[in-house]
């Protein structure tokens, strides 16, 4: 893949067409580039008006604007317990937002928001239920000193 044109030769080329020193094969002749990437520079700034190359973006573009992640902070200050789905809720109804459940995930995370779960909380002394209903082999090793 080559090397892109700096904006200065974009400039030049279309400064001189403009000018009508020549046609674009021949101004590309003798700026030593291609037709195709003269034709190409021409029908952008036909586009989009401006002889500057767009910078490009790639990945997907956020759907959430920074006025609308403000809304969100606002909201997991004022009501820390949020869940997901009171969250993608309330970006529907007030700021207009279609997000699934993923997305919101990734939103709060983006924004550094932690749900209502801590960390630092001290786990619940409750053990979790095995499928079978039988009691965990760990635990009997872990009260032994066994640990191998």
């Amino acid at each position: 893949m080559g090397k892109t044109l700096g904006d200065d030769l974009r400039r030049k080329l279309l400064f001189a067409y403009d000018q009508g020193e020549g046609t674009l094969e021949e101004l590309a002749g003798r700026f030593l580039v291609s037709l195709g990437w003269a034709k190409k520079i021409s029908a952008a700034r036909n586009r989009s008006g401006q002889a500057e190359r767009v910078p490009h973006k790639p990945g997907r573009k956020p759907r959430v604007g920074v006025e609308q992640q403000k809304l969100v902070i606002a909201w997991v200050a004022s009501q820390p317990d949020l869940t997901l789905i009171e969250i993608k809720a309330r970006l529907e109804t007030e700021a207009g937002i279609t997000l699934g459940v993923p997305g919101v995930w990734r939103l709060l995370r983006k924004l550094n928001l932690r749900l209502k779960k801590s960390r630092s909380t001290p786990p619940s002394a409750i053990p979790k239920p095995t499928k079978s209903g039988a009691k965990s082999s760990s635990q009997r090793f872990a009260r032994s000193g066994r640990n191998a």
